[in-house]
């Protein structure tokens, strides 16, 4: 078998006589042998008969067999589907066809299962025709003489095949995961984030002064939609992801993602919940969609438009638009938005937290933002790991949102965060971090790229991970500050009007740069301690959370993980071992047992002794050798708090002044 002198790759058999000449006039090798020849040189194993591949392409596809469905197909009567597999494929197909559709043209684009590098013939009898040849087509254009090729749900390894051999920046580390760039892009872009604003979600959404949601109308909307889609179908091939959102199965959430870039797809492989193969015959047709155009820029001249990158949500025809941003976690993100939005249309809280759960079957919430110590302190080998992010409250108990973890990267080591270092293999995204050339070992504390290094894994990447992602009504709802100030306590027990007061505030404190020698830190306030991605208004995930806990017992805590005994450069952190001892003491139900002393600005309620924790420290203001100094950075402090809910308390007092008020005078009093 030789090659006969053409491009394509093909091979052909030639038999003897005079000498041919191939290409550049070289005669071409003669492969038939006698039996005698082929059995001197070939050392083989007789127990097996050897494999005749006709050429290279059969080689490979023998290499591959076809994986099938471990369950059976049933319907609604639990008998075996009629539907074939032609059928149920064209099902699928007219179905991503349908969301690829233009909405100034008549049909979708012309799509076809499978790899554009394959061949032609594979594709055969897939082709979904839009019109019957010889009939007249009118204002036909190029595009409509091209494939799309879509790429359905590939796995995490044909994944890393399309990545590696196609998207520029794409690596296999040490560890085997897939190392990615996002382009210039290195985080998400809040303020190129758009919703539409339509009769019901003027009423509905919280818009205007310190809200995430920044306007933009329907007409808008749908260019940027055409401008994405049609990128889309200009590209040989597109990858597209049916998956879920919410492990609870009652509210379970269908959503479509269709991309461009393979990282994409095998990001959101692992950040949604993966369909079973007999989930996906019944997928059927999505409740969200997401275009990913990210590659393309939109256009800086349509209104509303600030710069070339845009992120656009249109709640009523459920669809997001990516332009001009390669970022993956603006997607994840995108359906933390929609899940702030749909969940309490049907009284379910969504929630911008971490969960675990003990071997009791009691559950805690840790709400904290970057700092506080969420991750560390929710991360934890005698429970169970519910999830890390975002998770929903109904009727049911607590579910996990997503189907993995999205974690940073910068200064990662196997002795801080064992879990997250074993979980980087196989099947996970590394963002944006930098390697070795020749061992691929990752460096995690180079910055290089960016500090805002990511790994995405599935959940059960983690041991101790709870499979599925449920859990049963939160006992303890645990809020995270890290107080560079030095006033507040390690731990304080709330009431339920105190509780919603520090998580609409959404407290915690950054300590400010040394290279202009400022010391000073400062506040920041996040509302639900997730303010980019909640969609009304902070007064009402705080009212749920408050009759959810009340309804089902949870006490609400707040637990300091920064300074004692003075502010940053002053005084010292706190102990990570006393936290956890603190924390321990909240799961085991102990810290309720104790008595408690209200502080003086706040009203905090402390308690006098906790097991393992040096009793001093309990109250902040023991800590303090100057005791004005401490009055006057508590009343400075609360000065902070109750200016950042000024606004809040004004749009509050609008929808249900009776509820404003409860809350308003749970604050600090000065």
């Amino acid at each position: 078998m030789a090659n006969d002198g053409k491009d394509n790759g093909e091979f052909s058999f030639v038999s003897g006589g005079e000498a041919e000449t191939g290409r550049r006039g070289l005669p071409k090798i003669h492969t038939e042998r006698t039996a005698a020849e082929t059995e001197r040189d070939i050392c083989h194993d007789d127990s097996t008969t050897p494999m005749r591949a006709r050429t290279l392409e059969h080689l490979h596809s023998l290499q591959k067999k076809r994986s099938t469905p471990t369950t059976p197909l049933t319907d609604a009567h639990g008998v075996f589907s009629p539907v074939s597999e032609a059928e149920r494929q064209k099902q699928q197909l007219k179905s991503i066809s349908a969301s690829l559709a233009s909405l100034t043209r008549e049909t979708g684009p012309k799509i076809v299962r499978g790899d554009p590098e394959k061949k032609a013939e594979a594709h055969k009898g897939t082709v979904l025709d839009h019109h019957h040849f010889g009939e007249p087509i009118l204002n036909l254009s190029d595009s409509a003489l091209k494939f799309t090729h879509i790429l359905y749900n590939l796995s995490p390894a044909e994944l890393y095949e399309q990545a590696i051999k196609f998207e520029k920046g794409s690596f296999i580390t040490a560890t085997g995961a897939l190392a990615t760039l996002s382009g210039a892009k290195t985080g998400r872009s809040p303020r190129d984030k758009r919703v539409v604003k339509d009769e019901t979600t003027e009423d509905e959404l919280w818009w205007g002064k310190g809200s995430p949601n920044i306007e933009m109308d329907e007409h808008t909307f749908l260019i940027n939609r055409e401008r994405a889609v049609d990128y889309l179908n200009s590209l040989d091939k597109v990858f597209v992801n049916d998956q879920f959102l919410n492990w609870d199965p009652e509210h379970r959430i269908k959503v479509r993602i269709v991309s461009a870039r393979a990282y994409h797809s095998l990001f959101m492989h692992n950040m949604c919940i993966r369909p079973t193969a007999e989930e996906l015959e019944d997928f059927g047709t999505p409740d969200f969609t997401i275009y990913n155009a990210g590659q393309f820029p939109c256009n800086r001249y349509t209104h509303y438009m600030t710069s070339s990158t845009s992120i656009d949500m249109n709640l009523a025809r459920k669809e997001m638009v990516i332009l001009g941003t390669q970022y993956a976690g603006e997607m994840k993100k995108g359906l933390f938005s929609l899940m702030h939005y749909l969940m309490p249309m049907r009284q379910i809280l969504s929630l911008h937290s971490g969960c675990n759960m003990g071997k009791n079957g009691d559950v805690a919430l840790f709400f904290g933002l970057s700092g506080t110590g969420k991750t560390t302190l929710s991360t934890d080998h005698n429970r169970y790991l519910i999830g890390d992010d975002e998770h929903c409250w109904s009727d049911n108990g607590v579910s996990n949102i997503e189907g993995g973890c999205y974690a940073k990267c910068i200064d990662l080591s196997r002795e801080k965060e064992p879990d997250i270092w074993n979980a980087i293999k196989f099947g996970t995204v590394l963002e944006n971090v930098v390697f070795d050339e020749h061992t691929r070992e990752v460096d995690y504390s180079e910055k290089s790229v960016t500090e805002n290094t990511r790994a995405a894994y599935p959940i059960e990447y983690i041991p101790n991970a709870k499979i599925p992602c449920v859990g049963p009504h939160p006992k303890n709802v645990i809020l995270l500050a890290c107080d560079a100030f030095g006033v507040l306590p390690p731990v304080s027990k709330l009431s339920l009007a105190q509780t919603m007061y520090h998580f609409i505030s959404g407290y915690t404190a950054l300590v400010a740069g040394t290279e202009d020698g400022v010391k000073e830190p400062s506040a920041t306030f996040s509302a639900c301690f997730g303010a980019a991605f909640i969609m009304l208004h902070p007064s009402r995930y705080a009212a749920m959370l408050a009759e959810k806990m009340k309804r089902h017992g949870a006490t609400g805590w707040l637990v300091n993980t920064g300074w004692s005994g003075g502010s940053y450069g002053s005084g010292n952190r706190i102990k990570l071992a006393y936290t956890r001892k603190i924390i321990d003491a909240i799961h085991s139900g102990a810290l309720l047992e104790a008595n408690y002393t209200k502080t003086e600005v706040f009203g905090l309620e402390i308690p006098d002794a906790i097991e393992g924790v040096p009793a001093e420290i309990l109250d902040p203001v023991n800590t303090w050798s100057n005791k004005d100094a401490h009055k006057e950075t508590l009343l400075k402090l609360g000065g902070l708090f109750k200016k950042n809910y000024e606004g809040i308390h004004a749009y509050q007092v609008q929808r249900d002044s009776k509820l404003a008020e409860e809350i308003l005078a749970a604050g600090p009093t000065l």
